[in-house]
């Protein structure tokens, strides 16, 4: 059983651009629909007419990430030349999107009469910023102007407001018959005999205003699968290059295979040259994973259609997420994140120096100013999660010239955690906005403006000091410490940070453990109140190891009572809080990173019965979307006999951590424990007897490449066979 994700729309993307529309090809200007490049909406309206009426959709769905194909018949039509009798023609409709979109139109007679009719398509384009258009704010700052060129058969529109300039081109190409232009649409006036064919392709250029101007989309026709462009290659390659999944279930090999496939589409290449290997400004690469297709400077977007950009907190956690995929993922989100760390104060966009930042987006109003991306840095969490991430990846890509480079930048990181993480000195993290204009009053993971709040439903005062946020720089300060340590043998320095972390993890059990409900505070508000929630954020401090055993066995028990637990996932707030809502962003629904995260904390205890049940949960809900995809989030409705997981409108699809979240469970399943510089690899698989073998197949760890399966026993132990290690020790732990 299939399930629709999101609203009934078609959606395509490529790098930076995003096509959605409705099933029938159609586009409103007063929907979130249209072409959007760059955080700016170059088409806002599309309408296709077929002897001046809607043709009748037959079927239509995305093929592959970048391509989508309509096929359409006709009504009964009254032309001059007489009636032609409905659905005795074919309309198809192919549209793929890079660089620009092209469209491939045919059109076949299959009446047994020739037949003359009018093919007319309309747009509209409004230039509106993305986040205009997600808040559906009909604004528009600037001016428009559209020109007809009769010897290109081009429309350009073009917009300016002061600096900031945007045009889109729609030219027609391989047209069978002349191209017209009137009320703002393109038409052809086409003959066929019986059963005879009629082709054009619409091709659409944007152009950004800047320097770097797009050159146009693909101009194969029909390139719906196996396009061959230069940026299809190098993601066709880097699918190929990371580690490939089987299992023992169909279904859960499928769910993994589409996550790959997800983290592959979402690469942006605007970011490409930030992430660069460190020293090599220049762009020219060096080695084999630095080459000239950018393997090694990957950066995907947060999600589609509402966070194609960088985001922080989003590439960390699918860094962390993620290191069994491709060891070396992570290293363009720290170095490209590591190029915008803050180095001064600016309020107006909650940065101070050593901050990692959360969005950068480029459309009208960040160009303008008039919204704090630029970037803006209102996340408290990333700093952190740099930290963690940098010393958790090192284990597994073992690079000493990427460790050195990064060096510096976990560094300012750590000054920023003791110096403006903690706002009052009192030792505990807490988060507090500064910019008036545009700036986040929540700043963890569950960052929407109604998502912490008290036991009586009301918004937590500022400053908030979350729980989570605690337990991750205890993990980033002990994980720090370990590679201080161990690689750079200053012992001096990470018997500091050692001792800074036990403090802080002592203080977390003063403070925020709730015998009570057993579990955790979601956090501290502005009067370090207790805030009385029960909510998902604890398990994450299960996954950062920082709680006590015991405690940790009891918040696990919660996280799985009958109000948190939903048999698809865990809720992110209880059903009996009086916020609740399930079909809210962040009051209740089920999100697909936050659950596995529970999962991995889980297991870090031991708990490992409970880990399966959690993975499994989400897994049958995986199952039961399309294409076997995760969404961002989903409804939190509690599952029964006939029930499917319900799609919470607006999320987005694919979403990085949802997807990185697949890796994710597997790596939680199978207990991959990497030791890249000590060339060993070692597992603690806890497979569940749903799941009785996982494979693997090029999993890197460090410049070794091995293939592995795990087998479960029919007395619960595991049975491991691996090939192609060469050098590297794989090697079951002790006791599995």
């Amino acid at each position: 059983m299939e399930v629709q994700v999101g609203p009934s729309v078609v959606t395509i993307h490529s790098d930076d651009q995003v096509v959605v529309c409705e099933p029938d090809s159609r586009m409103s200007s007063t929907e979130e629909q249209g072409f959007f490049a760059r955080d700016t909406r170059m088409i806002s309206g599309y309408r296709l007419k077929l002897g001046r009426v809607a043709p009748v959709l037959l079927n239509s769905s995305e093929i592959e990430h970048y391509s989508s194909h309509f096929e359409f018949t006709n009504p009964r039509l009254d032309t001059a030349n007489g009636p032609i009798e409905a659905q005795s023609m074919r309309l198809r409709l192919d549209r793929t999107v890079g660089g620009g979109v092209h469209e491939d139109y045919d059109i076949t007679n299959y009446s047994g009469l020739p037949a003359s009719v009018e093919l007319e398509v309309s747009f509209e384009s409004d230039f509106a910023d993305l986040f205009d258009v997600k808040s559906a704010r009909r604004v528009r700052r600037g001016s428009l102007q559209s020109t007809w060129d009769e010897a290109t058969a081009t429309l350009r529109t073009a917009y300016r407001n002061g600096s900031f300039h945007r045009a889109i081109e729609v030219r027609a190409a391989n047209s069978d018959s002349p191209t017209e232009f009137a009320n703002g649409g393109v038409s052809w006036r086409i003959t066929l005999e019986p059963g005879g064919s009629w082709h054009t392709c619409l091709l659409w250029t944007v152009d950004l205003g800047d320097a770097d101007k797009l050159h146009g989309p693909d101009r194969t026709c029909h390139a719906v699968l196996g396009r061959e462009t230069a940026t299809d290659r190098t993601r066709r390659r880097w699918a190929h290059v990371t580690t490939s999944f089987s299992t023992s279930d169909p279904i859960v090999t499928a769910i993994a295979h589409q996550a790959v496939e997800d983290l592959a589409s979402l690469r942006i290449h605007i970011h490409d040259d930030a992430a660069r290997s460190w020293g090599d400004e220049d762009g020219a690469g060096h080695g084999d994973d630095d080459g000239d297709d950018g393997l090694d400077y990957w950066v995907p977007a947060a999600g589609i259609p509402w966070f194609v950009s960088l985001f922080g907190r989003d590439s960390l956690i699918v860094s962390l997420q993620t290191p069994c995929l491709s060891s070396r993922f992570a290293l363009g989100a720290l170095r490209a994140l590591g190029r915008l760390q803050a180095d001064s104060y600016d309020d107006e966009r909650d940065m101070q120096p050593g901050k990692i930042e959360h969005e950068v987006r480029h459309g009208e109003l960040a160009c303008l100013h008039l919204i704090p991306h630029t970037p803006y840095y209102g996340t408290h969490e990333a700093t952190t999660l740099y930290v963690w991430a940098a010393a958790k990846t090192w284990w597994w890509h073992g690079d000493r010239a990427e460790l050195d480079a990064v060096r510096p930048h976990v560094e300012r990181a750590l000054a920023w955690i003791d110096r403006d993480g903690d706002i009052d000195g009192d030792g505990l993290q807490e988060y507090r906005t500064r910019a008036r204009t545009g700036g986040y009053y929540n700043q963890g993971w569950k960052d929407s403006g109604d998502a912490i709040v008290d036991d009586r439903g009301e918004l937590a005062s500022l400053p908030i000091a979350l729980c989570e946020h605690q337990g991750y720089v205890v993990a980033a300060k002990r994980a720090w410490a370990e590679v201080l340590e161990r690689v750079y043998e200053d012992a001096g320095e990470a018997g500091r940070l050692r001792a800074e972390a036990d403090r802080l993890a002592d203080m977390i059990e003063e403070r925020f453990w709730w015998d009570e409900e057993g579990t955790y505070y979601l956090g501290l508000d502005g009067s370090k109140r207790p805030l009385r929630s029960v909510a998902s954020n604890p398990g994450h401090l299960l996954w950062c190891g920082v709680v006590d055993a015991g405690r940790a066995q009891r918040t696990a028990e919660r996280l799985l009572a009958d109000d948190m637990w939903t048999g698809w996932g865990i809720r992110t707030l209880s059903s009996q809080h009086p916020s609740y809502n399930p079909f809210s962003y962040q009051l209740g629904s089920v999100w697909p990173h936050d659950n596995v995260i529970a999962a991995a904390g889980f297991r870090r205890y031991g708990l490992d019965d409970q880990a399966a049940r959690v993975i499994r949960g989400i897994f049958d809900a995986a199952a039961r979307f399309r294409s076997a995809r995760l969404p961002e989030l989903f409804a939190g409705l509690q599952r029964g006999p006939g029930s499917f997981p319900v799609q919470y409108l607006g999320a987005n699809v694919p979403q990085a951590w949802a997807a990185g979240a697949v890796i994710q469970a597997v790596d939680v399943l199978l207990g991959l424990e990497a030791d890249a510089p000590g060339g060993r690899l070692t597992l603690r698989p806890a497979l569940p007897d749903w799941l009785s073998e996982v494979g693997l197949t090029g999993l890197g760890v460090g410049p070794a490449s091995v293939d592995l399966i795990a087998t479960r026993q029919a007395d619960g132990s595991h049975r491991l066979e691996v090939g192609g290690a060469g050098s590297l020790e794989v090697a079951l732990a002790p006791g599995c």
